[in-house]
């Protein structure tokens, strides 16, 4: 996976996710929803196999866009953890 930053303004920041498809682009939007501060997260993918997602996430006046992706990010691998925890006992 490779971001680039687009664009950034106050509350406002546009990502480039290479690497990366609708999967893992959905987890963090929802992910991003759960952020009482996050206005808008959500991002396009023009075309599987030539393009990369393009998410836009825009806060309140009270959160960072960058912290906001940051928690979401932490919630995300705590998430896996516990669902690899979950999967190592079922397996057994």
């Amino acid at each position: 996976m490779e971001l680039s930053v687009l664009s950034e303004e106050k509350n406002k920041l546009k990502l480039g996710i290479k690497g990366e498809t609708h999967t893992f682009c959905n987890m963090l939007r929802e992910e991003l929803w759960e952020d009482e501060h996050v206005k808008v997260a959500g991002y396009t993918l023009e075309h599987s196999l030539a393009g990369y997602p393009i998410m836009l996430i825009e806060t309140d006046d009270k959160s960072d866009p960058r912290k906001s992706l940051q928690k979401a990010a932490e919630r995300l691998k705590s998430r896996n953890k516990e669902l690899l925890a979950n999967l190592k006992k079922a397996i057994k």
